[in-house]
């Protein structure tokens, strides 16, 4: 550690297992390395650990933000920059009632006088009026607020002003980081089966398809599922080649009952000799890994907060197949130019046959994730822009003004 003034995060932070910890894990790594002269800290939830983390916040208190707030002036940060996603920091009380997000917002509104910038993990393109109202303030309360997708923006420049307010100026387009640092070639992937035991599985094919991650309701591994014998048979008949399923995750206990479901129809699949099921926790390398022994990723999903496991399908070029329209997957998917889209049933059957069955165009498309993370997404790129955003907010702070942003 330096004498300097300390970049503060405000997050989640593993061992918590939800996708802000982590998000802000790697983030911590690239914005350490971009920043090697200032001390980087995180304020998380108790229980949290490593190196520089503070684990002060115990939401089970309805004033849990008196700590942290006490803890930064103490610190007296550089920046303070925080994560948030709806839940994170939401105190609910002995008889069930949620504070609705009324301590996050008492921590911004203790926090401000010091350069603030927040970054929200969801925004939904149709807010609901309470959604509308905490963005708003929100936006009031940071110097910079980050936003994921463009169409984010510019759906809010629709919103806002159909329910009477003001677009706010300070909100900035920063992407999800990818790691450029994970890539693996094809020569290393049976040694990454090896460490993840999968080459004691046997007759597990050479060709793998998968659908790996949180096992939730919101995932639908059943769409496939139970289409993959069918299919299996098809790619063989075209190509003479035995394709696998390769299903591995581990569930939120809320989804417990679509992990029964969802991990006896693999287990059904499995007896057959057609897939194989992998129980880990998908975090950190063995979540890499197991993207990397996949040929192609399967990323069905109800709803559009799949951006954590998109970001690492795209770190590892994959190329992937996942549901439309849904807000940032199907974003994503457009700007990269590298996975396919599917609406109904059929149209993923013919998605997974066809990317199975066409080398040359999994090597197409997994090049173009190559050039989107190496010129769009990659952590050393977003952690840049946080500096300059940090100058920004410092900027502004400093000059008593407040940051406007191009429409």
């Amino acid at each position: 550690m330096t004498d300097a003034d300390p970049i503060v995060l405000i997050s989640s932070f593993p061992p918590r297992t939800d996708s802000v910890a982590s998000f802000c894990e790697e983030a911590l790594a690239f914005i350490r390395k971009h920043n090697p002269d200032r001390p980087v800290v995180v304020i998380s939830h108790a229980g949290s650990r490593g190196e520089g983390i503070l684990p002060l916040i115990d939401t089970s208190h309805r004033k849990w933000w008196k700590p942290v707030a006490a803890r930064i002036e103490e610190l007296k940060p550089h920046v303070i920059h925080v994560q948030h996603d709806p839940g994170l920091y939401e105190h609910v009380d002995s008889e069930g009632a949620s504070d609705e997000q009324r301590g996050f917002i008492e921590l911004l509104e203790a926090i401000r006088h010091w350069p603030l910038i927040v970054e929200p993990h969801t925004i939904h393109s149709r807010m609901l009026d309470a959604e509308a109202d905490f963005l708003y303030k929100l936006c009031h309360l940071a110097d910079v607020v980050l936003f994921k997708c463009h169409y984010q923006k510019w759906r809010i420049e629709w919103t806002f002003p159909s329910l009477g307010r003001r677009v706010p100026a300070n909100i900035m387009i920063v992407p999800h980081g990818a790691r450029p640092d994970r890539r693996y070639g094809v020569h290393e992937v049976p040694q990454l089966r090896h460490d993840l035991g999968l080459d004691q599985v046997p007759n597990l094919a050479g060709h793998l398809v998968g659908l790996i991650g949180w096992i939730q309701s919101r995932r639908r591994w059943d769409i496939l599922t139970s289409m993959w014998e069918e299919i299996g048979r098809e790619i063989q008949q075209r190509t003479g080649q035995r394709w696998d399923l390769l299903a591995g995750g581990a569930v939120n206990e809320a989804d417990a009952d679509e992990y029964e479901r969802y991990r006896g129809d693999i287990r059904q699949l499995e007896r057959k000799g057609l897939a194989h099921y992998y129980e880990f926790t998908p975090q950190g390398d063995a979540f890499y890994k197991m993207l990397g022994v996949c040929d192609f990723i399967v990323l069905p999903s109800t709803d559009e907060t799949q951006s954590h496991t998109l970001a690492r399908i795209i770190a590892l070029n994959k190329p992937f197949i996942t549901s439309a329209p849904m807000e940032g997957l199907t974003a994503q998917t457009i700007e990269s130019g590298g996975g396919l889209l599917f609406t109904n049933q059929q149209m993923l059957r013919e998605a997974v046959i066809r990317l199975a069955c066409d080398e040359g165009l999994r090597l197409r498309l997994g090049n173009q994730l190559k050039s989107y993370l190496d010129e769009v997404v990659s952590w050393d790129l977003v952690a840049s822009t946080y500096n300059h955003v940090y100058d920004l907010a410092r900027q502004a702070k400093q000059a008593g003004t407040l940051v406007s942003l191009p429409a």
